[in-house]
């Protein structure tokens, strides 16, 4: 039984999801939900395709239209070859990057960052020179100085989407992008990783959602790539909630639906455009919010999600949203004892988890 989710548990090797759930079953929507309900301590288990009979009318659904970037590309530093990740566009013209090495498998595992100064030569004759790293003591990410190139014309042409060791393959971009991906946006050029809990929802998904009278109100966050070993807090990104999200969100909450985040991108760009009260603001720019069970949530009622590292930050966001509803860890340790006995899928292309108040 996990009695803590914080650096003692690891995911059973059978239970990384390889591959895509279209590969595995009849389409995107075959994975299967968890529902943990905070108000009564309930936790039931269907499969995604049930989500329109779980949620109800007046009930909204918050979701990341970022489009996903093939943000990987191979490179060279001096004679070493690497793989860099693209994660982040600065407000000044650098890239956030992490320079891995690659492991002979088709993935890559952490390189010591730098050195100052280095200069990467990219696949299709882009060069960039490495500045700083974006965290004081910490070298993973480094601002990178990029020369003349497109780079997202220039990803598109050579890279291909971040791949993790627990994957089987490298999968097609499309593989990596949700219904709701967007074009480029004013507010910046992509995610380096998919805003992933939005995967298995399908357009016939979306139609019975809509018939039930739950609707969809859209944000954006362009996720920076994550810390698959050092499970790192997230970094500032860039998000941007519209004014008609706003309000759409003000008035279900005055009405009694419940606000759910698809996935915790959504949650992070909510929150940061939030009152302390809890009204919702039409907002741009850069985000630092780390939802913690000591800030809370102001906005958001529910949270639908995958399935995390026992390691990750993340965790911390699900346990303050359960505490809403004076649940927390309790119910967060007991949903997770049943999504191992029951042996769901974990990462981008496994199993879903809903929280829900009542």
């Amino acid at each position: 039984m996990i009695t803590s989710l914080a650096g003692s548990v690891h995911v059973p090797e059978g239970l990384h999801a390889r591959v895509p759930a279209e590969e595995r079953g009849r389409g995107r929507d075959d994975v299967r939900l968890m529902v943990s309900r905070g108000a009564s301590g309930a936790v039931t288990h269907h499969g995604f395709a049930e989500l329109p009979g779980v949620l109800k009318a007046g009930d909204v659904l918050v979701v990341n239209t970022s489009a996903t970037l093939p943000a990987a590309i191979d490179g060279r530093v001096g004679d070493e070859h690497v793989v860099v990740h693209f994660s982040t566009l600065g407000d000044d013209g650098r890239w956030a990057v992490e320079v891995r090495t690659p492991d002979g498998e088709g993935t890559t595992r952490p390189r010591a960052g730098g050195p100052a100064g280095a200069e990467v030569r990219v696949r299709g004759g882009v060069s960039l020179w490495l500045d700083q790293p974006l965290e004081p003591g910490s070298g993973r990410l480094w601002w990178a100085r990029v020369g003349s190139a497109d780079v997202v014309r220039h990803l598109h042409r050579h890279g291909r989407p971040i791949r993790y060791s627990y994957t089987d393959r490298d999968q097609p971009l499309s593989a990596y992008q949700t219904a709701f991906a967007a074009g480029p946006d004013p507010y910046g050029p992509g995610s380096a990783e998919m805003p992933s809990a939005a995967r298995p929802f399908t357009p016939e998904i979306v139609a019975r959602l809509v018939s039930r009278g739950v609707q969809f109100a859209p944000i954006v966050l362009h996720t920076g790539v994550s810390s698959a070993e050092a499970h790192e807090p997230p970094y500032p990104e860039r998000f941007a909630v519209p004014g008609p999200t706003a309000r759409l969100v003000n008035a279900a909450k005055a009405g009694g639906g419940a606000v759910v985040a698809v996935g915790t991108t959504a949650v992070r760009a909510l929150e940061s455009a939030a009152s302390p009260r809890g009204t919702v603001r039409a907002s741009s720019g850069w985000t630092d919010l780390v939802i913690t069970p000591e800030r809370g949530v102001r906005v958001v009622d529910g949270l639908l999600t995958g399935l995390h590292e026992p390691e990750a930050s993340h965790l911390l966001m699900l346990e303050a949203v359960l505490l809403k509803y004076a649940a927390g860890r309790e119910l967060l340790c007991r949903s997770y004892d049943e999504a191992l006995a029951r042996r769901y899928l974990w990462h981008e292309f496994g199993d879903t988890h809903l929280i829900l108040p009542a």
